[in-house]
């Protein structure tokens, strides 16, 4: 799991959103960043052929990309973000942040991640260099995926492109892949890259997890947040969301984007304003592979170990257990191993979630586990998610020490 930190922190060399984020002005004076619009291609390739779904394609160029559905790619102010304890970006409490966003269809609506837009009194719009700004209404929110949907007025725009949704699920390692938004306020920049890695996790701004996040070496810098990550057909497979910084001030070549097919899933409720209730069994658990299973002396070599359960949650009702043994590899050990859900295997911490995921508040759910060398199975009814995940790791078990996914 990759670890999220306070946006404000993103300067010092950990993982955060990919907001700008000024106080009083859209850019931090820095006498070096040219703050008017721009259009530079950091890397540029001939080609984009991708290896996954092409659809008969066998890919465009950079510049046509960059060219037709970069205009469909806006630039997002939004002012007055304040602060939100529970949040793991840490925005400040009074300031004006910029991110990037992406047109979804011909009624005005866009797609960006948010944290960009997240406690703001005011959000505006714009697309071309130079181009008038328009308020922008916040439609929906979901903090669990990190996506927000805003609406504009069309009319009030000429020549915006709306950019094509692909399937996330088509990408492969090695795909390439470009990113275009506003990195440093710099309007409408485009970088390219590759699919550097598939059913990444990253943590949303309520502390839950995000699965399936699709990782790429291509750059994408604060005020990337919210721009498309696009395929070989300048199609959209993920929303730029954050990168690891590995102490320095921007991109060292990982950065990660929620899939779309995520996005996909819950569009049509967040364009209404209504709320997304997901799935809820309130547990951190821990991936096991050959080595861990070794060391901990557990019956199988699969699965996933719970490593803490939320007092009061389902898991929790249902009897499921956390560790209560620290141990030298900063694993907490002796808690149930989950193997199965509903009859299915379960490969991985991240095979859980998807299954949980699969399902509604109130449904139920087998949960098959080892308690030590004794397998057993609890029937788990489902809650929906609270606001924020508890990733104090005061629930059960003492401590979250290894603890992943939390569905």
């Amino acid at each position: 799991m990759t670890t999220t930190r306070p946006l404000s922190n993103i300067l010092s060399g950990v993982v955060g959103g990919l907001i700008v984020l000024v106080i009083g002005a859209i850019l931090i004076a820095t006498n070096v960043i040219d703050t008017g619009d721009t259009k530079t291609v950091v890397r540029q390739v001939s080609t984009t052929q991708a290896t996954g779904d092409t659809s008969g394609s066998a890919g465009r160029t950079v510049r046509q990309i960059y060219e037709q559905e970069g205009k469909g790619v806006a630039f997002i102010t939004a002012d007055g973000v304040s602060s939100d304890s529970t949040s793991p970006f840490g925005l400040p409490q009074q300031g004006t942040a910029t991110g990037s966003g992406f047109v979804v269809d011909k009624d005005g609506y866009i797609v960006t991640n948010a944290h960009v837009v997240e406690g703001a009194n005011r959000v505006t719009v714009s697309f071309s260099e130079n181009g008038e700004s328009v308020p922008a209404e916040v439609k929906g929110v979901d903090r669990s995926t990190d996506v927000a949907v805003l609406k504009v007025d069309p009319s009030k725009f000429k020549d915006v492109t709306t950019i094509p949704l692909g399937d996330s699920s088509k990408a492969q390692v090695g795909d390439p892949v470009i990113a275009i938004g506003n990195p440093f306020g710099l309007s409408r920049t485009v970088t390219t890259g590759i699919v550097s890695g598939l059913q990444r996790q990253i943590q949303a701004p309520n502390g839950f997890t995000i699965s399936n996040v699709i990782q790429t070496d291509a750059a994408i810098n604060p005020g990337n947040s919210g721009g498309p990550l696009l395929d070989a057909n300048g199609r959209v497979i993920g929303i730029n969301s954050q990168i690891q910084t590995g102490g320095g001030q921007g991109s060292v070549g990982i950065g990660f984007a929620v899939p779309i097919n995520t996005v996909k899933d819950e569009l049509s409720k967040l364009k209404t304003g209504a709320s997304v209730d997901r799935a809820y069994l309130g547990v951190q658990m821990q991936r096991v592979d050959s080595q861990l299973a070794k060391d901990l002396n557990l019956p199988v070599d699969h699965g996933a170990l719970i490593v803490s359960v939320t007092p009061n949650s389902p898991a929790a009702k249902a009897g499921l257990r956390a560790g209560r043994t620290g141990t030298s590899q900063g694993v907490t050990a002796g808690g149930d191993l989950i193997v199965a859900v509903d009859g299915q295997d379960m490969k991985n911490e991240d095979s859980v979630a998807t299954a949980i995921a699969a399902h509604k508040p109130g449904d139920k759910v087998d949960i098959t586990y080892y308690r030590g060398n004794d397998k057993k199975t609890t029937t788990v009814t489902l809650d929906k998610r609270p606001a924020n995940a508890d990733t104090s790791g005061s629930g059960s078990g003492g401590g979250g020490g290894g603890g992943g996914i939390i569905p």
